[in-house]
């Protein structure tokens, strides 16, 4: 059954249909609310969030976009007013992990080109770029995390954020240099191209 035909079946009611329309969906909604959010814990609820949404706004869905464009759509915003909720309530920063480290160390096969000082420099590396991550507004934290860790292009983010695709590109460009400029200021990457990391 196609996502179309499935989205028709939920909207007359069918729980089964919409159900798979969850199991298709479910990974990498839950990998976005988990790297917007850095907690596995919050991504949870906010993918589950963002599915009640859904199955409450199937109506307003009139399937300009895919339905998993729609959802991702749902699942960034709930994000985003979560991380805002969360920075007036507390001072505490948030921890943006780029990939959970136990889940890295049982992905990760070894490489046997790389010695342990290398593998120690490249955890390193990617710590600092969590760090800094997380000192980024959460509207660059959303648009880096969709065009590099999920891998969308600029018109599937374009989409989602339902923006201009140019709109998108310079809020990208903004983002990288945010993150560029807190690395710098910590003092964890060069400024110049001659970098080995």
């Amino acid at each position: 059954m196609t996502e179309q035909e499935l989205v028709q079946r939920a909207r007359e009611g069918d729980e089964l249909a919409f159900a798979q329309l969850v199991t298709d969906n479910e990974k990498r909604i839950y990998n976005l609310c988990r790297r917007l959010t850095g907690n596995p814990d919050d991504g949870a609820e906010l993918a589950q969030e963002a599915f009640l949404n859904a199955w409450r706004g199937l109506g307003k869905f009139h399937g300009e976009s895919s339905f998993a464009t729609w959802l991702y759509r749902l699942a960034s915003n709930a994000c985003i007013d979560f991380l805002r909720r969360e920075k007036r309530r507390r001072s505490l920063s948030m921890t943006v992990s780029l990939d959970d480290e136990e889940e890295g160390r049982q992905a990760e096969l070894p490489d046997q080109g790389a010695g342990p000082e290398e593998r120690l420099e490249r955890a390193e590396d990617r710590r600092a770029i969590a760090r800094a991550l997380e000192q980024v507004s959460p509207e660059h934290r959303q648009v880096l995390v969709m065009r590099e860790l999920s891998g969308l292009s600029y018109a599937e983010i374009s989409q989602v954020l339902g923006l201009e695709e140019g709109t998108v590109k310079s809020r990208i460009a903004r983002a990288r240099a945010a993150l560029r400029k807190r690395l710098l200021a910590e003092g964890n990457f060069f400024g110049g191209a001659s970098s080995t990391r």
